[in-house]
């Protein structure tokens, strides 16, 4: 499939059937099992997308319905996701972190008829919230659930839903798909709800096939196109993995191979050496932070060496290329970067990073390493992509890069950042007032799509790439009405080797403070040089371990402007966690979450 056939799909089915039907049995979908990575073909996975379709229609679901999807990355997300969309149906994505109450918002407000759940583990929480339910009819397990029948919910068996007359399910939904335009609905995403109950964004095929195309033609033209392997860890309930980590490889016709999870992911990359790798910048930090240590530990020439290569990115991310830098550039070449591109596979193309703000700072140290990393922006109200980085614009770390194509953005009178397209969603899933609130029809250009108030704010520079210097309403506006931007001061605190996590507050307050969860294993490392108790909870008490602490907020502060400065701290209790509910599951910071638990704590720092 060309790039310019995307345009002749219609649907997202109708895309990977084209692409199955080149493929044919060459593997598609790899997950780790028993000790070992095992395929599935294209084939094969059309082959169960087409059953589970018609078994679906068999079970009494009507176009239009939708289907929540409760399960970790594995190759079963994938194929019923297809069939969901192959079905005539909706898919509800819910992450796996949810709690009963959480599902049981999104099955209430989705009007979820069916569910499709991995395990027993992950139908624990779920199981009581679709049994409160009033629209689930029945639920379907990829593996055996503990109950077959509760009430007028009726349970069902994967392993029989994708058996039976092959080639006449092919025959149905490929009628079925025919009839299914860029312009129907395909997925309800729940939004993480970093301020809030999550709301169902309504993105349409047209939004992801749209998407798909423009970061194709990004790759095509400035890395090359081939057989692509892609590394898949990001929930795929999030809009960015489910366009990123699974679309753009189906229309690629790239494998994807299922992380078995975070704690895991250094030693899978080693293993599968992905070409493509979709990412979020936490990962880059925590990444960071571990490749300083470990060149620390190689010695003085390993550091020297880092320090070069650092200062030498930045020239370069400065516009400074220098002749005289060619021999360091050389030495770096057969040094230094070849063993770190080692841990990354050693054949990866690009890193593209999403979801939130990346510390252009954290952005040059890869660039540094010899990693090309591409910073993307967007929302899942936008496909999710709206722009992102290319060497052939010139990649700059302070942007994201130029608009994807298909893609419009302007800047409003008050800087906000607007975007339309064939990306934008059709609104909020059963919410017009907040649907209005965001799309915004053009009075001056009658008939064309509204546009998307996404929130943040930015410029464009003078070659068209976007620079995003704050989040609308996260900003905070002290008490002498100067705006502050929260994200520039904790991507700059956690670049420190003593702090892991960070929040800092000060709306309507005389001065900016934070909250702050120190780095675990600088933490073990101070007290072993103080012989001190390794005892992190009993460190914070410490005045010295405070003193320590304060000092790296001191470095931070010498680079602030008197008003961002952080005049007091406190310690959090424990790391901020999905599982605490204090971090989304693409690792952003749960902002009034963290002020609810430690909002006493914080007020008090105004007091002291």
């Amino acid at each position: 499939m060309q790039l310019s056939d995307f345009a002749a799909c219609n649907n997202l089915v109708s895309l990977f059937l084209a692409r199955a039907g080149e493929k044919g049995d060459a593997p598609m979908l790899w997950a780790r099992r028993e000790g070992q990575w095992q395929s599935q073909g294209w084939a094969e996975t059309a082959r169960q997308v087409c059953l589970l379709a018609e078994s679906l229609r068999r079970l009494g679901l009507e176009p239009g319905d939708r289907v929540m999807l409760v399960s970790e990355n594995r190759p079963e997300w994938c194929v019923a996701d297809l069939a969901i969309m192959a079905a005539g149906c909706v898919t509800v994505p819910a992450y796996i972190t949810n709690t009963e109450r959480d599902h049981l918002h999104v099955l209430e407000n989705a009007g979820a008829r069916a569910v499709i759940v991995a395990s027993a583990r992950l139908a624990k929480p779920l199981l009581p919230a679709v049994l409160r339910s009033s629209q689930t009819d029945f639920v379907i397990g990829m593996e055996d659930l503990p109950v077959q029948q509760a009430g007028s919910v009726s349970f069902h068996r994967w392993d029989d839903l994708v058996a039976g007359d092959a080639a006449g399910a092919r025959r149905a939904v490929a009628a079925r798909v025919a009839t299914i335009g860029r312009g129907e609905l395909a997925c309800l995403i729940y939004t993480s709800g970093t301020g809030g109950a999550p709301r169902g964004v309504m993105q349409h095929h047209g939004a992801i096939l749209s998407n798909v195309a423009g970061a194709c033609a990004i790759l095509a033209e400035d890395f090359g196109w081939g057989d692509e392997v892609f590394l898949s860890f990001l929930p795929l309930s999030h809009a960015y993995e489910h366009t990123g980590g699974q679309f753009l490889p189906i229309g690629m016709g790239g494998q994807i191979f299922y992380a078995e999870g975070l704690e895991k992911l250094s030693a899978n990359i080693a293993e599968v050496r992905p070409t493509l790798m979709i990412v979020v910048p936490r990962l880059f930090e925590v990444l960071r932070s571990r490749i300083l240590r470990e060149v620390e530990r190689q010695g003085t020439l390993a550091c020297f060496l880092l320090d070069r290569a650092l200062a030498l990115a930045m020239r370069e991310a400065q516009g400074q290329r220098r002749l005289r830098d060619v021999p360091l550039r050389l030495l770096l070449e057969h040094t230094l970067r070849p063993k770190l591109r080692a841990q990354f596979g050693g054949r990866i193309k690009a890193m593209v990073s999403g979801g939130a703000p990346l510390n252009p700072d954290v952005g040059i140290f890869f660039e540094a390493m010899g990693l090309t990393l591409l910073q993307g922006y967007g929302q899942t109200e936008c496909g999710p992509v709206i722009s992102c980085n290319r060497p052939s614009a010139g990649i700059r770390m302070d942007t994201v890069g130029p608009p994807l194509a298909g893609v419009e953005v302007r800047i409003a009178a008050d800087g906000e950042i607007l975007a339309r397209g064939e990306p934008v969603m059709l609104g909020y899933w059963r919410n017009p007032s907040e649907t209005q609130r965001v799309l915004e029809a053009d009075p001056a250009d009658a008939g064309a799509p509204p546009w998307l108030h996404t929130g943040d704010i930015g410029l464009i520079d003078e070659k068209g790439r976007i620079r995003i210097t704050d989040r609308k309403k996260d900003m905070i506006v002290n008490d002498k009405g100067d705006n502050i931007s929260p994200q520039k001061l904790e991507g700059m605190l956690t670049l420190q080797p003593e702090i892991a996590q960070a929040m800092v507050c000060g709306d309507r307050r005389p001065y900016v403070v934070a909250l702050i969860v120190p780095d675990a294993e600088w933490a073990l490392g101070w007290a072993t040089a103080q012989d001190e108790p390794a005892d992190l909870a009993a460190l914070q008490d410490l005045p010295a371990f405070r003193s320590a602490v304060r000092d790296a907020l001191d470095r931070v502060n010498g680079e602030l402007s008197v008003i961002e400065r952080i005049r007091q701290f406190t310690f959090a209790d424990e790391p901020f966690a999905i599982a605490n509910e204090e971090m989304t599951p693409s690792l952003k910071i749960r902002r009034h979450k963290l002020r609810e638990r430690y909002g006493p704590r914080l007020d008090a720092l105004y007091r002291g």
